[in-house]
């Protein structure tokens, strides 16, 4: 046998059977995983495992209970539902308001629209410490004038600033501009209006960035700690982020408990990202056709 033959069998000679950047990625993988599995370690370990110095990932005794003392130690269900009305109101509203916006933005031409989508795009460059306390006053003129149900400390005020965000118009916007508009344009030469075309055929051939800004926004609406903080006093209207302070205490905290808290309230997350994440790379690859 020839030694072109031998090479075309086995491939180029000095290649490696797997691609380089495994050497690197492979390593990450392991650092960004170690606190995962420390957290779900700490949350099946006795106090005193969880103290120790490194830390060890082998417990001795598996401490299941753990999570059930969690869920006694606070009004963990309350939490969890407080959060999941909070996150599914605000993936809806972002789904509806961003998407009507994002297709006014793509399709339609009025005066001032160059003007006015760059302001809203210069409003992600605004850190939400700068706006927190107007968002505060205006929250809470809201719920004395208007809406009750929207004001401090009520589970409105943590839906409604975040309804509509720039970032969903954005996105929605610029995957609406890679859709082909001759699909639109067939769909208005039979007669139907504006609002149809967006429901009937932008929507539906949109479903991957929907998805993906819907994993977004809920993502980011579960992880919340700063304004549910700020707004949010009773503990009956708490979120999960804000409930799981409470395992920390002035002098001593549960860790234990805090871990198994905190792995409960990964889990949702994990079905969202599990679910969608075939969405993200077509959505996100989509978007970047077009330009600004």
């Amino acid at each position: 046998m020839t030694a072109a033959a031998l090479t075309g069998r086995a491939g180029r000679p000095g290649r490696w059977p797997f691609s380089p950047w495994h050497l690197v990625l492979i390593p990450a993988t392991i650092i960004l995983l170690f606190p995962f599995v420390w957290l779900i370690v700490t949350s099946v370990e006795t106090p005193a495992e969880a103290l120790r110095f490194p830390p060890d990932l082998t417990p001795h005794v598996l401490r299941l209970g753990n999570y059930r003392a969690a869920y006694d130690a606070a009004p963990f269900g309350r939490f969890f539902v407080n959060s999941a009305i909070v996150a599914v109101s605000t993936v809806l509203c972002n789904l509806v308001l961003c998407a009507t916006a994002g297709y006014a933005f793509a399709r339609f031409r009025f005066p001032g629209r160059t003007v006015l989508f760059g302001v809203l795009m210069a409003t992600l460059m605004v850190p939400f410490q700068v706006t927190m306390i107007p968002q505060f006053l205006i929250t809470k003129w809201v719920g004395e004038y208007l809406l009750a149900g929207a004001g401090i400390n009520h589970i409105g005020a943590l839906i409604l600033p975040n309804a509509a965000t720039a970032f969903g118009v954005f996105f929605l916007r610029q995957f609406f501009r890679t859709l082909p508009i001759e699909y639109e344009e067939a769909a208005r030469v039979d007669g139907a209006s504006r609002l149809a075309v967006l429901v009937k055929v932008v929507l539906p051939l949109s479903a991957p960035a929907l998805a993906t800004l819907a994993a977004l926004t809920f993502l980011d609406s579960w992880n919340n700690f700063l304004w549910p903080l700020i707004a949010i006093n009773s503990t009956s209207a708490m979120t999960l982020p804000l409930g799981l302070a409470t395992f920390q205490g002035a002098h001593s905290t549960e860790w234990t408990l805090l871990m198994a808290g905190n792995v409960m309230s990964l889990a949702p997350m994990m079905a969202v990202f599990l679910i969608a994440q075939r969405y993200f790379v077509r959505s996100v690859a989509a978007t970047g056709l077009a330009g600004t």
